[in-house]
């Protein structure tokens, strides 16, 4: 398996209803996998692009694209989460030897200028499952 770049979500938490947010975001090709109001009150959202990417870099320059639009309550409901995070995740495999992807400079200025922090998420090569007729 191969070493590969799958995907950021936006994740969201926070005391605010989200649904406004969220059709901010979808008006601008930023669509909810999750969105709902847990048992303890708080909602919680998690978005990705339409247009998928083979580096973190253009999700999440377009992904800030869609919150240097939101105005009025959108916004507001943007700053009263108590999570904002990019949420980056791989695929992890055993080729090639090195492999690595980075965010520039500005792309991080803009992710501190949102609020928002950075996760990376690994998810380990699966192994084959036994044969239960061994």
């Amino acid at each position: 398996m191969t070493i590969r770049y799958l995907n950021t979500d936006l994740d969201l938490m926070g005391p605010n209803d989200l649904t406004r947010l969220a059709a901010a975001f979808a008006s601008r090709g930023l669509h909810p996998l999750h969105l709902a109001r847990g048992g303890d009150g708080l909602w919680r959202a998690t978005f990705e692009t339409e247009r998928q990417y083979t580096e973190p870099e253009q999700t999440i320059a377009g992904m800030l694209d869609a919150f240097d639009a939101l105005a009025g309550t959108a916004a507001s409901d943007w700053w009263a989460c108590t999570l904002r995070e990019f949420n980056i995740g791989y695929d992890c495999g055993r080729e090639p030897h090195a492999f690595n992807q980075g965010l520039s400079l500005p792309t991080l200025r803009r992710i501190v200028d949102a609020g928002a922090a950075l996760r990376v998420t690994l998810y380990p090569e699966e192994s084959p499952k036994p044969d239960p007729d061994c």
